[in-house]
């Protein structure tokens, strides 16, 4: 019986860790594209070079 459970509990692991990379790659999914669209409708300055859209 032990050994039933510790294949059901290292499936368990195994499949809440992959959910969790999974919603990992889609959060850098979606800040990559944020950023990229931050990069690309950046507005201009006042000195009439571009501006950051972040405040780093």
């Amino acid at each position: 019986m032990v050994p039933i459970l510790l294949v059901l509990l290292l499936a368990l692991v195994l499949f809440g860790a992959g959910f969790a990379l999974k919603a990992l790659w889609w959060i850098a999914v979606v800040v990559l594209v944020l950023w990229l669209l931050g990069f690309v409708m950046r507005g201009n300055t006042a000195a009439g070079g571009r501006g950051r859209w972040y405040r780093w």
